[in-house]
C-alpha cells in the first residue's frame, strides 16, 4: 500500500481576500471603530456572542464589549479560511488581553471567530471566547 500524500493548499485569491478582510474588520472592531467595522459586512449581517446573544451591527457588539471589560484587545494567532459554493467560512483565532471593569489586566482569555463571507462582505459572524468561564471564576472567588 502507498504511504499517504500530504496535500498542502495554497491560498487562492478568493481566501486570501477573505482572509484579509476578516483581519480588517477585527483591527477596526478593536480601536473600537464600529462605523468602520460596519463597512466589512452586509446590512443583513448576523452578529451571534457568546451564550447566544444576537446583534445586528457593530455598535451592538461594541456597546456590549464595554459593559464586559474596561478595554479588550485580540492577539490574533491564526485564519482558517474554508473555500465553499458561494461562500466562504473563515476562522480567525487567538487570545484576548484587556482589563475588566474594575482595572484589574487579563491576558490569555482564548477566542474563536468564524465569519462567513459572501460577495466580499461578512454576513455571519459567530464569536466564542473563556470571558464568561472568567468573569464566573473572579466572581466566585471575590476578586
Amino acid at each position: 500500500m502507498p504511504a499517504p500524500q500530504t496535500v498542502v493548499a495554497k491560498p487562492s485569491d478568493e481566501t486570501a481576500q477573505a482572509a484579509e478582510l476578516v483581519e480588517r474588520f477585527l483591527v477596526a472592531s478593536m480601536i473600537p471603530d464600529p462605523e468602520k467595522a460596519a463597512g466589512f459586512m452586509s446590512g443583513d449581517v448576523a452578529i451571534t456572542f457568546t451564550g447566544g446573544r444576537q446583534f445586528r451591527h457593530p455598535r451592538e457588539a461594541t456597546g456590549f464589549n464595554a459593559m464586559r471589560y474596561k478595554w479588550v484587545k485580540k492577539k490574533m494567532e491564526r485564519t482558517d479560511v474554508a473555500p465553499g459554493i458561494g461562500e466562504t467560512v473563515v476562522y480567525n483565532t487567538g487570545t484576548l488581553y484587556g482589563e475588566w471593569p474594575d482595572g484589574t489586566p487579563f491576558e490569555g482569555n482564548r477566542y474563536v471567530d468564524r465569519f462567513v463571507i459572501r460577495d466580499g462582505l461578512i454576513v455571519q459572524m459567530d464569536v466564542w471566547n473563556d470571558s464568561a468561564e472568567r468573569i464566573l471564576t473572579r466572581n466566585a472567588i471575590g476578586a
